[in-house]
């Protein structure tokens, strides 16, 4: 072992030696450092980070590919759009385009597609937008050995509301939460469709689902039941609940609807059984709750006549607060779920226009 250790260090001093004759001038103790060139050769950008739409309208979430002129063109250059969840535990493939190669997936099956201005154009346009669209959306790009992506938020017109079921508050695990959003023309809300609501004025004393899991009720006015009397207004935070085994109300949201919400004006005040017949024999069906809000908030329906809704519930939307008649703001007015056999009200109906 000593031997090869004298060899390699005669070796190393020899080699010292002949650059000591080739570079006289080099300074030994100079560090020399090679570095690449740091900008990317492709990026992906967006003219916007958030693009605004309503339920069934249309949307382009822009993504467009910046790429170095020296790189040889690329034909099998991949472009890939997905959504990410709420929670952003996972992505859900929305489109992929290949070349001449394009496919969509899903809901979004036959409702997407590349807007394709130009051929560094990767944006893509979504149709006929569903409430469930509402999200963040990845734009990804592979050219080769370089990539890029950049994520662009769709945002929907529309309104949050508070809903507990007829066996009271606190009885929705968030999978029984996701379904009575549904049953009601809505989705489950997201935290920041929560806040813009409180921003908007939502005061909600008790606490409920959010999309990602979590869940939040928003305090404009301060009180002890709520949080306490002297903190501050916002939104309390539960954090992430169980999903399975905890109970809580939930916020749902909804937007706009393609079809017409009314009040149906009959003679003589109705049990609910005898309301959902009168709604059918005008060829409608019962309203839900969802499309009660979204008329209110989005086309300013206003009615001082209390009517039941398809869950049973009787409700009342006032976007003009008057005496007797929501006196202090406007709202949908909550008279509770009443007897359905014996108490009469009148009804609200929906026709769809599809």
């Amino acid at each position: 072992m000593i031997p090869l250790l004298i060899c390699v260090l005669v070796s190393l001093s020899l080699a010292q030696t002949n650059l000591d004759i080739l570079y006289p001038d080099l300074e030994h103790s100079r560090t020399i450092y090679i570095t690449e060139n740091s900008l990317p050769r492709l990026s992906v950008v967006a003219d916007q980070s958030k693009v605004f739409s309503q339920r069934g309208g249309n949307a382009t979430l822009p993504c467009r590919i910046q790429r170095d002129q020296s790189l040889a063109p690329n034909r099998k250059m991949r472009i890939k759009w997905t959504k990410l969840t709420s929670d952003y535990l996972k992505e859900v493939d929305v489109f992929v385009a290949m070349d001449y190669h394009k496919r969509s997936y899903g809901s979004f099956h036959g409702r997407v597609h590349l807007q394709g201005s130009s051929p560094m154009d990767a944006s893509l346009v979504i149709t006929e937008i569903t409430l469930e669209d509402y999200g963040k959306y990845k734009c990804e790009v592979i050219d080769g050995l370089e990539d890029g992506t950049v994520v662009v938020s769709l945002d929907l017109e529309g309104v949050v509301f508070p809903y507990f079921p007829r066996l009271g508050r606190y009885n929705l695990n968030f999978y029984d939460g996701e379904q009575a959003c549904r049953d009601q023309d809505a989705v489950v809300a997201s935290f920041d469709q929560l806040y813009e609501a409180w921003r908007g004025g939502l005061d909600w004393c008790n606490a409920g689902w959010l999309s990602d899991g979590s869940v939040q009720y928003p305090i404009t006015t301060p009180r002890e039941p709520c949080g306490g009397r002297n903190t501050v207004p916002g939104i309390r935070n539960y954090g992430l609940r169980d999903k399975d085994k905890k109970q809580y109300d939930v916020f749902c949201f909804t937007s706009h609807f393609t079809g017409r919400f009314y009040y149906l004006i009959q003679p003589f005040k109705l049990t609910y059984d005898e309301a959902v017949i009168a709604c059918q024999k005008d060829g409608a069906q019962i309203a839900k709750v969802g499309q009660m809000f979204a008329a209110w908030k989005l086309l300013g329906f206003d009615r001082c006549s209390a009517g039941w809704l398809a869950d049973g519930s009787v409700r009342y939307p006032i976007s003009n607060p008057r005496q007797r008649c929501s006196p202090t703001e406007a709202a949908v007015r909550f008279n509770g779920f009443p007897d359905k056999k014996h108490k009469l009200y009148g009804v609200y109906c929906f026709k769809d226009h599809n």
